[in-house]
């Protein structure tokens, strides 16, 4: 009762702290912010109470905008604490700069430092907002003529990248809708299912329905003069008549549209994507000319690499929606020739098909034998289809960042959930698994998926610095969405969350946490090394097992009181260095990581037992239990102590009851307590019976509960 009373204490004085809160990051003042602005340009006033300014040129007039993105896009970051950048946009909406101000990344903090995430943030110089910015890498191999512009990412830090670059791109959006009147914020346009009207495809091209882009070779030709490529397109010099880009645009989202300008094969292939995908409006191109629609480099179901699109000055995302494209027999003949591809645009994502757009195509010409330079030409088409075709309603929610961090952790994640709830059978059932034969080696596997899958790959060790980050969220009535970014660490916590009510802290500090099975395995070839094991005497053991609730206390009233010196405090976890950065790091905490491991070959499990705030965490957690799972004798404890001293973790106490807050679940007093070979009590129990008189039979095990202490 004295233990539990004081975790509930030092429990109350860390969320009295937390209760505090640390104050939000203030808006830069006008002397910081000149400092990041460089000649020919300077800081003009401040144009709105967002913090958004002028930029002015050396002559005094406006060149553009700075603004912080925080105010404007104050998405949480992986810590729990948005990322500010400052943004110096010109009036064309082009990166001039992008500068990183403040942020509370763990991984950047002191796992991989601050540089790649500054140059990642170099690499939006020179763009602009009308680019199709894309943070990744592309499909195949590319083409240097690509219309997508990939940022690349920074390994190991996927999540506080991706964040980033939303933040970055939400501001920046912002801006151009409020001061470059770059788009529309309307609901989007969905075609109408109630219209119907009889149409051919003389009526589409009649009407206007059907774009059409025609280019001669004299005009390509035209294009490329006083450029170095004028006369590298030999076949546009023989034929200056002939026909070098034929392009046709059709929206099929309406379905008068579509069944004028497919078979009825092909609409019925249309048909069965929209059922689908109904977020996606289907554009027919046709390209009937020499020029084609993509590179042979092009991979199906991406970004076409030759095509891009614009709305109101903003790109349009739009990908080959992998369609069977068959034609009407209506359409000329020189069409169903040429080569036809459905691309799909995500209304959700501003696109609205009703109001005009642009359609831009490469034209790509090569100069020179090796490592030929590449010329390009956009050549661009104009498309509205009339409004009578769409109705507009309010539109569903944008994909939420959470669901695409799910979508780009769908293997690993369809990986981890099935072993987590194989892993909770285990525990469920103890005494079955425990007594099945080669459970030792099981066990030995489980946590080699652990290191190897869980930490090293999937990079889900978890970490003080996320639970504090999510209390003092909640204490200032903050967002906790950005735990979402790492739903691979997130079901992790859920999974140990579930495990306070059922086990206690075990689930975690005894199967899931990889730097646990690092300590783990280091006493364990120190047991093959026949190094000496030390023991640490129960008394001293008794005080010391208080030592990771101070600790934890430190850490917290650290991070709110001396918040410049809480990423340094939080360096008493080794688990950056040994799990998330592989040992790549500065060589002090390196030693620091090699210290607890070499300890670990002769002290079982020193940093998790006496050290670890996490595993202070996790035992108040565990004050969530429910119940005492594992069975117990009455002799167990008077006068058997066979499980006392078999424990490694010294969990069981005198008595023989099981001290729940510092057992870590390895099951090994389970292993003992069936076994009929091992079990003290079991052992006489099998004596006295084979000494009673024929006939009778001895009593049945005694599992009433233990008195206490």
């Amino acid at each position: 009762m004295a233990i539990r009373a004081l975790i509930r204490g030092l429990l109350a004085t860390v969320l009295v702290v937390l209760s505090l809160g640390a104050s939000a990051s203030e808006r830069l003042t006008r002397d910081e912010l000149s400092e990041f602005i460089y000649a020919p340009y300077e800081l003009g006033e401040p144009l709105n109470n967002n913090g958004v300014w002028s930029l002015l040129n050396s002559g005094g007039a406006e060149a553009g905008f700075v603004f912080e993105t925080e105010p404007m896009a104050a998405l949480p970051g992986f810590s729990g604490a948005p990322i500010n950048m400052l943004v110096v946009l010109d009036l064309e909406g082009q990166f001039l700069d992008v500068r990183l101000i403040n942020h509370n990344e763990p991984i950047f903090v002191s796992g991989l430092g601050e540089a790649p995430f500054r140059e990642f943030l170099e690499q939006y110089q020179g763009h602009s907002i009308s680019e199709p910015l894309v943070v990744g890498s592309p499909y195949g191999s590319g083409s240097d003529g690509g219309a997508l512009v990939y940022l690349d990412g920074v390994t190991k830090a996927t999540a506080s990248v991706r964040i980033a670059h939303e933040s970055l791109l939400a501001a920046t959006l912002q801006i151009a809708r409020e001061k470059m009147n770059g788009v529309a914020t309307g609901p989007p346009a969905f075609p109408d299912p109630d219209h119907d009207e009889p149409l051919d495809w003389a009526a589409l091209v009649d009407q206007g329905i059907a774009t059409n882009l025609r280019v001669s070779n004299a005009e390509i030709d035209a294009a490329f003069a006083d450029t170095k490529w004028h006369d590298d397109d030999p076949e546009a010099t023989d034929d200056p008549e002939g026909t070098y880009l034929d392009l046709w645009i059709v929206d099929l989202g309406p379905a008068s549209i579509a069944r004028a300008a497919l078979s009825e094969d092909g609409l019925e292939d249309l048909q069965r994507f929209m059922a689908i995908s109904d977020n996606d409006e289907p554009i027919l191109v046709i390209e009937a000319g020499r020029h084609g629609l993509v590179s042979p480099n092009f991979v199906r179901n991406t970004a076409p690499d030759w095509i891009s699109a614009q709305q109101g000055g903003l790109p349009v995302q739009m990908r080959d929606a992998d369609l069977f494209v068959d034609l009407h027999p209506d359409l000329p003949d020189e069409l169903h020739d040429g080569v036809a591809m459905v691309l799909r645009a995500d209304r959700r994502l501003g696109f609205d098909p009703s109001a005009p757009w642009e359609m831009q195509v490469q034209a790509l010409r090569e100069h020179g034998m090796f490592h030929p330079e590449i010329g390009t030409v956009v050549l661009t088409a104009t498309h509205e289809t009339p409004e009578r075709f769409f109705e507009r309603i309010e539109p569903p929610k944008p994909v939420p960042p959470w669901l695409e961090a799910i979508y780009n952790r769908e293997a690993d994640l369809l990986v981890l959930a099935p072993a987590l709830l194989g892993l909770g059978a285990v525990l469920m059932y103890p005494a079955v698994f425990s007594g099945i034969p080669g459970f030792g080696a099981a066990r030995l596997g489980i946590l080699f998926f652990t290191l190897g899958f869980i930490g090293w790959w999937g990079q889900g060790q978890l970490s003080i610095v996320t639970p504090l980050a999510t209390l003092t969220t909640i204490a200032d009535g903050g967002s906790l969405a950005f735990l979402a970014y790492d739903p691979f660490s997130a079901l992790i916590w859920i999974a140990v969350i579930v495990g306070f009510v059922l086990w206690g802290r075990g689930f975690f500090c005894g199967w899931l946490c990889p730097f646990g099975v690092l300590q783990e395995l280091a006493h364990k070839l120190g047991r093959w090394a026949r190094l000496p094991e030390w023991r640490v005497p129960d008394r001293i053991d008794g005080v010391l097992v208080y030592l990771k609730y101070v600790l934890l206390a430190g850490l917290v009233a650290t991070a709110l009181i001396a918040p410049q010196h809480v990423d340094k405090a939080a360096e008493i976890e080794p688990f950056k260095t040994a799990i998330t950065v592989f040992f790549v790091r500065e060589w002090y905490y390196v030693a620091y990581a090699v210290f607890w491991l070499v300890l670990g070959t002769v002290l079982f499990k020193g940093y998790c037992r006496y050290v670890c705030p996490l595993g202070a965490l996790m035992a108040i957690g565990g004050l969530l239990r429910g119940r005492d799972w594992i069975k117990r004798r009455a002799e167990c404890g008077s006068p058997c102590q066979l499980c006392r001293v078999k424990c490694e973790y010294k969990a069981i106490k005198p008595s023989g009851k099981i001290a729940y807050d510092e057992c870590f679940q390895c099951l090994d007093c389970v292993e003992i307590f069936e076994d009929e070979k091992k079990c003290v009590p079991l052992v006489l129990d099998a004596k006295r019976a084979r000494r009673a008189p024929p006939g009778t039979s001895p009593p049945p095990p005694d599992f009433s509960p233990i008195p206490g202490e």
